[in-house]
């Protein structure tokens, strides 16, 4: 049976299908971290996409000036500490996140055919000095700028149930955003990120299965694809 949770996501050959990225940060990423995804244009379309993360937040999204610019920065920045927790680092076709100021040119190449990709997580978390150079510790004071801002206001209603202060500002949720990141790659979660292994989907998320065995965005898309591969092999 699919698994209602996750986002619903349609792929480039117009199927769908559920995805769940495992936690916040991540899927962040679906918002449009590579070409040709990017949802995020103009600051109308972080308004509305935010209320469709797993935060649960229903209520008015306000996006001040330079909002967006530090959302693509911070989503950037995600992606890339992702790949390489996901040891996808320098693998051939595993596109680079889409970058601000518009200036930086956006490589658009598109990934060749290959294999599925068999390479695994480097052990531990990720270390600042273990970034590559020209960018690493960039990325690492962007998550750190967007955590130190307030993240959203949790409240309790008359019914007891847990909700959030409105509006919640795009700054309160990309702070949401980092603070959940810096959990993630400074802690052990980090050898559990995994990008699907279906040759061209270059999807990421956090395996939460208990024996730590998931290897596709979805078994609805790219793990049946591999079991029909298989039966025909």
């Amino acid at each position: 049976m699919e698994d209602a949770s996750g986002m619903l996501l349609t792929g480039g050959d117009g199927q769908r299908f559920r995805f769940d990225a495992g936690t916040l940060c991540l899927e962040f990423l679906l918002s449009g971290a590579v070409e040709p995804w990017e949802l995020l244009r103009e600051p109308a379309d972080l308004a509305a996409w935010v209320p469709l993360t797993r935060l649960g937040i229903e209520g008015p999204v306000t996006v001040g000036r330079g909002d967006l610019t530090a959302a693509r920065r911070l989503r950037a920045a995600i992606w890339r500490l992702a790949v390489r927790s996901a040891g996808a680092e320098g693998v051939p076709g595993v596109p680079a996140p889409i970058e601000d100021p518009p200036e930086d040119p956006i490589r658009e190449a598109g990934p060749p055919e290959g294999p599925i990709r068999e390479a695994g997580p480097p052990e531990g978390p990720i270390q600042e000095a273990d970034l590559p150079v020209g960018g690493g510790e960039d990325d690492l004071r962007v998550l750190n700028a967007a955590a130190s801002a307030p993240p959203p206001v949790p409240v309790i209603g008359a019914g007891l149930e847990r909700g959030w202060a409105y509006p919640v500002t795009a700054s309160q949720f990309l702070s949401a955003v980092a603070r959940d990141a810096i959990d993630l790659f400074s802690g052990p979660r980090a050898a559990r990120v995994r990008m699907c292994a279906g040759g061209n989907c270059y999807l990421i998320f956090l395996d939460t299965s208990r024996p730590g065995a998931r290897r596709w965005c979805s078994m609805s898309r790219c793990g049946n694809r591999q079991k029909l591969r298989t039966r025909r092999s």
